[in-house]
């Protein structure tokens, strides 16, 4: 397959995990928008959010939960942002959905 994030789950790209199950693997960003800037992506191929089906409701809860996890362990008590960009017009720009962490400083609204 010769998506990039296939690659990153399978280990054929050379990542930094931070968190990985039977269900994801999280990785971090190499071009950070945050001082934590973390990528949770799902082990099986969904292109976005829009492809998803009424069989992906636990891993999309599995999901939030990992972030929420990772953001514990990186000490984001302070507060931390969840992003889920959706197609070319939300900013997708990986056709593999997964999951933005970020953190580590104070985040502004609106995004962008």
């Amino acid at each position: 397959m010769s998506c990039l994030f296939c690659k990153i789950v399978e280990g054929s790209i050379p990542s930094t995990a931070l968190y990985q199950d039977e269900l994801c693997y999280a990785f971090a960003d190499i071009n950070p928008q945050a001082p934590v800037h973390v990528l949770i992506a799902p082990r099986e191929h969904i292109v976005s959010m829009a492809d998803a089906v009424e069989g992906d409701r636990s891993l999309f809860g599995h999901l939030l939960w990992v972030a929420a996890e990772i953001a514990r362990a990186k000490g984001l008590a302070k507060g931390y942002r969840v992003v889920i960009n959706t197609g070319e017009d939300g900013g997708q720009t990986v056709d593999h959905l997964h999951v933005h962490l970020l953190g580590g400083r104070a985040l502004t609204w609106p995004p962008g």
